[in-house]
């Protein structure tokens, strides 16, 4: 028997579904595709580096700087603060924020260490780390100075230790148990005191830090998934994943020995619907803040907050999209600037083709291609974007840290230069070069 309202209902069903179909796909592209599209340009997918394609210059290696993560300038002792892995075996078999936790054994023996670089002679100077005990797993630093100290002579350095768990029979692993760790350096010595160790459950892939005073601390978590899989290849490749966090730490007196890491450690939340947030540095002024979202490849200026219930929040007021992976970000403010030439601006450092980078991080022998950034506002909503570093990964693997010293022009036939300075989370060593600003 001929039925044709049946034919018709399932006409109509395939219609719908076909229409269901459409307005996914058609969702999918206008939601997902540009994201995806900003994703293939900033892990470089397809970004080209011919044999023989490095920086050009003369780039000078700072000897004893190995696996160094973060760089910051102090500009009152014009010297460089950064803290290395020294030995490179342990990055390539013991490293959580690249969810590499092969060998928490290796990483409960790790003996990391700060460094001083003099940007005039391209020195380093490892500080003997006094009353530190047990394992240092470096990765991103804070420098402020001692508010306390008599013509700012001393220097907070705050610095993350990404510590391997400790089972109760004693092992190690297999996750990380990441904490930071707080010095104290009189400028010109060759030694850091340790103060105390800093714990708290809220700060759980911690990637860098900034602090506002010794008892005011900020630290990104830049994943959600500490290991690899599905969801953390999600949370990186796709922008729409915003559950970047950073925590504001509140800390009793610094000076005061702690019996636990979490004594006196109040946390909370400060700010969230970022993507991968990363790098944090100081800005132009003492409110501002400036965070990296790293495999999205954005700068963002933020504001602190610091009255009544919104003490510790951060504002987002503006975001500045690159064309690399934004890792460590620094602030340059021009000594030479007059009111027409004023060269101040933004570094954002970055590996190139991150594309490779979860194939490559096991393996000391590899490349990774890396690019500086230099930025300056030229209008509201307008910035000037400049690579000063673009290197197939011969000179300098994984660029994660960079500053400006700059240079005076007297000295350079009134040209605008600089010694850009540059390191890696798994880099032989940090490297310097002259660039024009």
């Amino acid at each position: 028997m001929n039925r044709p309202w049946r034919r018709e209902s399932a006409a109509a069903m395939r219609s719908l579904t076909v229409s269901l179909l459409g307005a996914l796909l058609a969702y999918l592209l206008y939601s997902v595709g540009p994201h995806l599209q900003r994703a293939v340009v900033v892990l470089g997918v397809f970004r080209k580096y011919p044999p023989g394609a490095v920086a050009e210059g003369q780039v000078t290696v700072i000897p004893d700087t190995v696996h160094c993560e973060d760089l910051h300038y102090y500009a009152p002792s014009g010297t460089i603060f950064t803290a290395c892995e020294d030995d490179a075996s342990v990055r390539f078999r013991w490293f959580p924020p690249l969810a590499n936790f092969d060998d928490p054994e290796l990483g409960g023996r790790s003996q990391g260490s700060i460094h001083v670089i003099d940007p005039k002679t391209f020195t380093s100077q490892r500080l003997q780390l006094e009353g530190f005990k047990g394992a240092f797993v470096t990765h991103g630093i804070d420098v402020i100075a001692d508010p306390d100290a008599a013509d700012g002579k001393a220097v907070y350095i705050i610095a993350i230790n990404h510590l391997p768990e400790t089972q109760p029979g004693g092992k190690k692993g297999p996750r990380a148990r990441s904490q930071l760790e707080i010095f104290r350096h009189v400028l010109g010595s060759s030694s850091a005191q340790h103060l105390r160790s800093v714990w708290h459950p809220l700060v759980r892939t911690p990637n860098d830090v900034f602090a506002r005073s010794p008892s005011s601390i900020y630290v990104s978590n830049d994943h959600r998934h500490r290991d690899h899989g599905l969801m953390r290849t999600i949370e990186d490749l796709y922008y729409g994943s915003t559950w970047g966090e950073i925590v504001h730490l509140q800390l009793g007196s610094v000076k005061e020995a702690a019996a636990d890491p979490s004594d006196g450690v109040t946390a909370r939340i400060v700010l969230t619907g970022l993507h991968n947030t990363n790098g944090l540095g100081h800005g132009r002024t003492e409110d501002e803040i400036v965070i990296s979202s790293a495999a999205s490849g954005v700068m963002h200026l933020g504001r602190l907050l610091a009255a009544g219930d919104a003490a510790g929040n951060i504002t987002v007021v503006e975001s500045v999209d690159i064309s690399h992976v934004a890792d460590n970000p620094s602030y340059f403010a021009d000594p030479y600037a007059t009111a027409d030439d004023d060269r101040s601006g933004f570094l954002e450092t970055g590996v190139s083709r991150a594309i490779h980078l979860a194939a490559n991080q096991r393996d000391p022998a590899a490349k990774d291609p890396v690019m500086v950034t230099y930025m300056r506002p030229v209008a509201p909503g307008r910035w000037e974007k400049r690579v000063l570093f673009d290197d197939d990964g011969t000179r300098l693997r994984t660029a994660s840290g960079g500053v400006l010293v700059a240079l005076d022009p007297k000295e350079e036939d009134g040209k605008r230069k600089a010694w850009l300075f540059v390191s890696g989370f798994m880099s032989q060593g940090a490297v310097a070069l002259k660039v024009d600003l």
